[in-house]
């Protein structure tokens, strides 16, 4: 079976961007692990992390994520603090002493597009991030459109008429080859 460390990923990207950015509460956390997957979905056909994003007010939101932060498992407490901030609901998240980011679970092409996102949001507040995806005919909006709030949003919405696009077709042709990849492996790992 194939490997996809997508929980590893997971860590290891919510590590990068709270060390990378300033103001990474929990908004705006989850709007770059959002652009994060769906740039990557848009480029390589596949999402980072494997997350679910969902039409909420703010924007898109990863309900699995959210719920863990309620809830957190036993490597998400060992890896991150999480407080509240002031009196607000907002959360400031910080990876434990001695949490570095690691790069291993990347390809170059997910660690070039987290790397530009950081850059690109390094000094944006929550508010700011919201507005940008909150913007005409991004996924979320056309999703709220659609579908209503608290819809999950495709991640074909991704995909688009931009030259670093793939195709629907070549998504479907990659999403294709690699389920019958996993199928393959785990046939193999079943006769040893």
């Amino acid at each position: 079976m194939i490997i996809k460390h997508n929980r590893e990923k997971l860590l290891n990207l919510i590590t990068y961007f709270v060390q990378k950015t300033k103001h990474c509460g929990k908004t705006k956390l989850f709007k770059l692990l959002f652009f994060a997957d769906f740039r990557a979905f848009k480029e390589i056909g596949i999402s980072i992390t494997g997350l679910d994003y969902y039409t909420w007010p703010k924007g898109p939101a990863p309900i699995d994520l959210h719920n863990e932060f309620k809830a957190p498992s036993d490597d998400f407490q060992k890896t991150f603090s999480v407080a509240k901030l002031d009196n607000s609901d907002r959360l400031n998240i910080k990876p434990k002493q001695g949490i570095k980011f690691n790069d291993k679970y990347f390809n170059k092409k997910e660690l070039e597009i987290i790397d530009v996102l950081a850059c690109v949001y390094r000094d944006a507040t929550a508010a700011q991030m919201v507005e940008v995806t909150h913007l005409r005919n991004s996924p979320w909006d056309k999703t709220r459109k659609e579908k209503g709030m608290n819809r999950k949003i495709e991640y074909k919405l991704a995909l688009d008429s931009d030259k670093e696009s793939l195709t629907i077709v070549e998504q479907d042709e990659i999403r294709k080859e690699n389920e019958a990849m996993d199928s393959i492996l785990s046939l193999c790992a079943k006769a040893k």
